[in-house]
């Protein structure tokens, strides 16, 4: 990864989970002032040098609190381990989450908003992709300086169960008429995530413009983003 940018301040939700977690060690070990929005049981988990603020990020006025004038605002927040059975968890955390993000967003002046969505269209995990869907729709209407990274499953610590499926997306990709849709599905991992998201914060895009990065380019950060203004 390229030398650190200038200081940054970032607030972070859904900074004490499992992708939260490393990513805000990476951006304080980059020299980014770090602020991670969490409940007060949850003060423990805040990694060293970030400054932990009680809030509760389902409420905008919460988040806006915590937030600093003209800086980035990550957005993490979701269902751990999602599957079928939690479709109304997706509606009430998921979606609410984001939905309170971009109002906080636009109250605080926030420069640039970081959202980890879902890589679509896709077969299975439809509630998942609606509510995710509904949250990027949220950020476009929003006209908020935003980006968009859209993995579909992060391999790491505990989330290891479609390693063995590692072989057959590989030929899935390099098979021509199944090529594109493995790409977008494919399987990245918990450092490739952390690498991307810390790119995406040192590098926004221009004000007011949405930029999409898919599984190709969270695995290769800065290699192939896709830039594209919204409404």
């Amino acid at each position: 990864m390229s030398p650190p940018s200038p200081a940054l301040d970032v607030l972070v939700t859904g900074g004490t989970g499992y992708v939260g977690r490393p990513l805000v060690e990476a951006l304080v070990a980059r020299g980014h002032r770090v602020r991670v929005l969490c409940r007060p049981d949850s003060r423990v988990r805040v990694p060293a040098g970030a400054e932990a603020v009680d809030g509760d990020a389902l409420a905008a006025t919460s988040i806006a609190a915590a937030a600093v004038d003209d800086g980035t605002l990550v957005h993490l927040v979701g269902t751990p381990h999602p599957n079928p059975s939690k479709a109304a968890e997706f509606e009430r955390v998921d979606l609410a989450s984001i939905q309170a993000s971009v109002a906080a967003a636009r109250a605080a002046g926030i420069a640039h908003l970081v959202y980890v969505s879902v890589a679509h269209p896709a077969p299975v995990m439809q509630a998942y992709v609606e509510a995710r869907s509904r949250g990027e729709d949220a950020i476009v209407r929003s006209g908020l300086t935003a980006t968009i990274l859209r993995p579909w499953y992060v391999l790491g610590p505990g989330h290891r169960w479609p390693v063995v499926l590692v072989p057959v997306v590989k030929l899935l990709e390099w098979l021509p008429w199944t090529r594109d849709g493995a790409r977008r599905l494919g399987f990245v991992t918990l450092r490739q995530m952390v690498g991307a998201l810390v790119h995406a914060v040192e590098h926004p895009p221009a004000p007011a413009e949405r930029r999409i990065v898919e599984v190709p380019a969270i695995r290769t950060p800065g290699s192939g983003d896709d830039p594209r203004s919204g409404g």
